[in-house]
């Protein structure tokens, strides 16, 4: 019998503006897949750029904040299954389904690490190395909080999967590894790619909206950047993403080849043409969508360690990872002149991503272990004492603050 899954969603899903509204996109088809129907929920303002939902037969459904309407919504939708986009929805909404949905599974997709984000990025602005103390922040108690409530959270990075277990003594029933699910890099799409030759300029995209990017941009543009065209007079570098402030677009320099373009039409299509694109990420979590586009489209890149991690196999990566300007723009230059470097490279962003990041390869255990979880709920939930301690004490705070805020609205 086919299951209703309601996706209650921070935003509204936006492919071609984040990795995360891409691997958002990735999960209700291969709910689809299963003849479930998919119904999507979020108090998020539309945007211009969002995807026509509707168009590939998901039902789309404005809810209220810290508002009892929704209850009366969810107890009619009646899902058997409830994902919450993100920790900060399920505060704001995981008590209202334990209550009116109490047999519903709940699961949360965690997209990366906002505790693990916001530690390095603490640590980087007081210039310091990150330490494992810096993790113990009033975020990841929200977050792992979130987690224990939760019957399982998707974990999007293994080095996370690590983390959650070893730091945060969260036992692994509750935790399921689940990367982005994507078709493979065959000979035919291979084939289809330009070649050295006929590529041009580096590239860097990533959503404003996002510190990490805004960061690595401005390190291209005062450490990096004037290094490689000391080496390469007339390379040109095109940086784009959605929602770039002022801030962002006054880094526009045409003279030194620095061009600041806004929002990508066809992100595919300006990482296909780019001969490298640059990731030099100082902080952040989770995996990177840039740079698994880069190597779907057959382009050699350069970041970090907190780039690729979780990414690389054994050393093994579509570049380079380089950790301080001179290194990065070395190996920037040498991708940039050298074919043979270049194509080895290539071949080693196909490896990693026919690995790694296959639908094939995680699409049945997948489903297999959200229907066997849901057979099991109740057995499932007694194991998760912490869990239920948990629900208890948001039922009884979350719950009376968010209908205090309901009726000083009125």
């Amino acid at each position: 019998m086919p299951l209703k899954i309601l996706i209650i969603g921070f935003v509204w899903p936006e492919p071609q503006s984040s990795a995360a509204g891409g691997r958002m996109l990735q999960l209700i088809r291969l709910f689809q897949e299963q003849d479930w129907e998919v119904v999507f929920a979020s108090a998020a303002m539309d945007s211009d750029f969002m995807y026509d939902l509707e168009s590939i037969g998901i039902q789309r459904q404005k809810i209220l904040l810290n508002d009892s309407s929704f209850d009366f919504f969810i107890k009619e939708c009646n899902p058997e299954i409830v994902l919450f986009d993100r920790f900060m929805i399920e505060e704001q909404f995981g008590w209202r389904v334990a209550e009116n949905c109490p047999d519903a599974l709940r699961i949360l997709d965690t997209e990366d690490l906002h505790c693990l984000q916001q530690a390095r990025q603490l640590a980087f602005k007081e210039t310091r190395q990150f330490a494992e103390a810096d993790l113990f922040s009033d975020v990841a108690k929200r977050e792992a909080a979130s987690i224990f409530r939760c019957d399982i959270s998707l974990i999007i990075s293994e080095f996370e999967m690590d983390l959650l277990q070893k730091t945060f003594k969260i036992d692994a029933s509750l935790l399921y590894y689940l990367p982005f699910l994507l078709e493979p890099i065959n000979e035919s799409i291979i084939q289809r790619w330009p070649s050295f030759g006929e590529r041009n300029d580096f590239v860097f995209i990533g959503n404003f909206l996002h510190e990490p990017n805004w960061n690595a941009v401005q390190y291209l543009k005062e450490a990096i950047w004037p290094l490689i065209r000391k080496r390469l007079p007339e390379a040109q570098l095109h940086i784009y993403g959605a929602y770039p402030s002022q801030k962002v677009l006054q880094l526009h320099q045409p003279l030194s080849g620095f061009h600041v373009m806004g929002r990508a039409g066809d992100a595919d299509e300006i990482v296909r043409k780019a001969k490298v694109v640059l990731a030099p990420l100082r902080f952040g979590a989770g995996i990177k969508g840039k740079l698994v586009e880069a190597m779907q489209c057959g382009t050699p890149s350069v970041t970090t360690s907190i780039g690729a991690e979780a990414m690389e196999i054994d050393g093994e990566w579509n570049g380079f990872i380089c950790d301080n300007p001179e290194d990065f723009a070395n190996a920037a230059v040498a991708l940039y002149s050298d074919k043979l470097l270049w194509q080895k490279a290539c071949e080693s962003g196909i490896s990693i991503f026919n690995r790694r990041y296959l639908k094939s390869n995680f699409e049945v255990p997948f489903i297999k272990h959200i229907i066997s979880l849901q057979k099991a709920l109740i057995s499932h939930r007694l194991n998760n004492f912490t869990g239920a301690m948990l629900m208890h004490h948001t039922l009884n705070s979350t719950k009376y603050m968010s209908r205090w805020i309901e009726e000083k609205n009125k």
